[in-house]
């Protein structure tokens, strides 16, 4: 933070998340973040061949992931920080924005990476939910799109020197 309390903010985009996150922790390390946001998709579970695996449904606003796994290998997963938790929910709630909550194994993100750089940034993933992932026909509301940008803005406006990092 500078020293008025505002945040620094770096937009990274990164490449070969599939092949052992190694764009995103290349950026990390470089950059040694406090806290990480993560945007990326989350699997829509509102068709019948998605249903046992969680709720999130295109449509229904951005998401928030709660706690990921990997599920194979030595691969790990993201459980977010609670001040960023806190603050992503907060803010939802005060623009009244539906969030979704998402949890599941076997979709790890360039975060899972990015959260051991350094200190350990304090870490949350955000997303917006898309059907049918790595095909041709990958669909998302425009509408989940945009929520997710204005819950962004609306969330770094509400970050200031009392956000607490710390874990413990």
């Amino acid at each position: 933070m500078n020293r008025q309390g505002v945040p620094t903010v770096h937009l990274v985009w990164s490449v070969q998340e599939e092949f052992n996150l190694r764009g995103a922790v290349v950026a990390a390390q470089t950059l040694k973040p406090d806290a990480a946001i993560q945007f990326d998709l989350m699997l829509a579970t509102d068709t019948p061949d998605m249903a046992d695996r969680d709720e999130m449904a295109v449509g229904s606003g951005p998401g928030t992931s709660l706690y990921s796994f990997h599920g194979r290998g030595t691969l790990n997963g993201v459980t977010p920080h609670p001040a960023l938790v806190s603050l992503i929910e907060d803010t939802a709630e005060a623009e009244g924005m539906q969030l979704q909550r998402f949890a599941q194994v076997g979709v790890p993100t360039d975060l899972s990476s990015v959260q051991m750089v350094g200190e350990d940034a304090a870490s949350i993933d955000l997303g917006f939910p898309m059907r049918h992932s790595h095909s041709a026909l990958e669909v998302c509301d425009r509408r989940d799109l945009k929520s997710l940008s204005r819950l962004l803005v609306a969330a770094l406006d509400r970050i200031g020197p009392d956000l607490k990092l710390e874990r413990g």
